[in-house]
């Protein structure tokens, strides 16, 4: 370390005053330049941050926009126009949606207790699915979804097969909805008028 302080004091030394100014100002002037250039570098990054922050902003809402406009109330009411009285049997439409994702569906669906509200039945089923591969569980959830505008999938458990590391096991729920059945009028009524005939 001396011996570069040495070297420095005689360099410092040996050169005129003018020489000395120009040490002086590059020795101000270089870290100066080091530390706009930096500045003008970080500021250039932030811009083109900002740039593509505002442009991925503006693809988000042009894609909500765009959800909220596809999601019109014709279609919920083309849903409730085609939707029956009588629920689909989800034992048949589970099993049809494996044999698209083929594999066999051995599982037991289990049916739970109807419920009514608001004019429209909900029957759901649950089942459980053993050692499925991450395909076959995409094409039968796709099929699930797809194959009627009445089903969907309302509760979805997965987790991996502890044996098999690329299996998962599956617990799923699944409802299908129906309009709710008319109540059956006239019979008390009816049964009155033909005593009173009689």
């Amino acid at each position: 370390m001396s011996a570069l302080t040495d070297k420095a004091s005689e360099f410092w030394a040996r050169i005129s005053p003018r020489e000395r100014r120009l040490v002086v100002l590059a020795a101000i002037a270089v870290p100066l330049t080091i530390a706009i250039w930096l500045g003008l570098a970080i500021h250039d990054g932030l811009d083109a941050m900002a740039a593509r922050n505002n442009k991925t902003r503006k693809a988000l809402e042009a894609l909500t926009d765009m959800r909220a406009r596809g999601q019109t109330h014709e279609q919920i009411d083309d849903v409730v126009a085609t939707m029956g009285t009588e629920p689909l049997s989800l034992d048949t439409y589970l099993s049809n949606a494996a044999k698209k994702a083929k594999f066999e569906l051995k599982s037991t669906i289990t049916p739970r207790q109807p419920v009514t509200h608001n004019g429209f039945v909900t029957n759901t089923s649950t089942l459980t699915l053993d050692k499925m591969t991450m395909e076959q569980l995409r094409d039968f959830l796709q099929e699930i979804e797809t194959a009627s505008k009445t089903v969907a999938i309302t509760h979805i458990d997965m987790r991996r097969d502890f044996r098999e590391k690329d299996k998962i096991d599956v617990n799923l729920e699944v409802s299908t909805y129906s309009k709710e059945k008319p109540a059956a009028q006239g019979s008390g009524a009816g049964g009155s008028d033909t005593g009173k005939g009689g």
